[in-house]
């Protein structure tokens, strides 16, 4: 697993809070706008490379539940997840359970959070990550098409590629490690009420985290 000691993450960490931001801050992506994705609306169609070079599209899972995952990996509010290694146990149920994980790096080149294919391989590693896939999406294509404003930014599609939730992971918005444990989990919630076949009762949440650098 990285350690949240290690002397990246400290030079890396001012710089992340300095970005903090939640739901409702105004993010803007520049001269683009689109519109949020809707819930229960069909989740928007994408197509994107992993670290590994294989290409992913969304319709490649079709009557599979599927994650996706904003990350930054010098954004505490990703390491307050991963170094509690809550964010990696969610994967590996994930994939017990048959449900497609996507880990969506949306970083521009040149900013904080953008790592070569290498690199994402071997933060992966060291955290002991278990995503299906680590899709780059370096000019923001997917992460502006999903409104994705913080990291971690979380989705879940049903089988029929409805989108079923989108927002924050949980309900204590800090970067505080201890805050994972007794939180309410909007992903594992969202997750139970698709394998239930019942409507998610927690649809949204506000996101919370760093801001994309898109």
């Amino acid at each position: 697993m990285l350690s949240l000691l290690s002397r990246r993450s400290l030079l890396s960490l001012a710089a992340g809070a300095a970005a903090i931001v939640t739901a409702g801050a105004g993010l803007g992506f520049g001269n683009t706008a689109l519109a949020a994705p809707s819930i229960g609306q069909p989740a928007p169609a994408f197509m994107g490379v992993d670290s590994n070079g294989d290409t992913h599209a969304l319709s490649d899972f079709k009557g599979k539940t599927v994650v996706l995952e904003w990350t930054n990996h010098d954004c505490p509010y990703v390491m307050k997840h991963y170094g509690a290694d809550n964010m990696q146990a969610l994967q590996k149920q994930a994939a017990e359970d048959g449900v497609v994980w996507l880990t969506v790096i949306s970083s521009a080149p040149g900013k904080q959070g953008h790592v070569s294919p290498a690199e994402a391989n071997s933060i992966a590693k060291e955290r002991g990550a278990a995503p299906t896939a680590i899709l780059f999406d370096p000019e923001g294509t997917i992460g502006r098409a999903y409104d994705a404003r913080t990291t971690p930014h979380m989705y879940v599609i049903d089988g029929e590629g409805t989108l079923v939730f989108k927002g924050g992971i949980d309900d204590r918005p800090t970067a505080d490690r201890a805050d994972v444990e007794g939180a309410n989990n909007y992903v594992v919630a969202a997750l139970a009420d698709v394998a239930a076949g019942t409507a998610v009762q927690t649809p949204t949440s506000r996101p919370y985290g760093c801001s994309i650098k898109y």
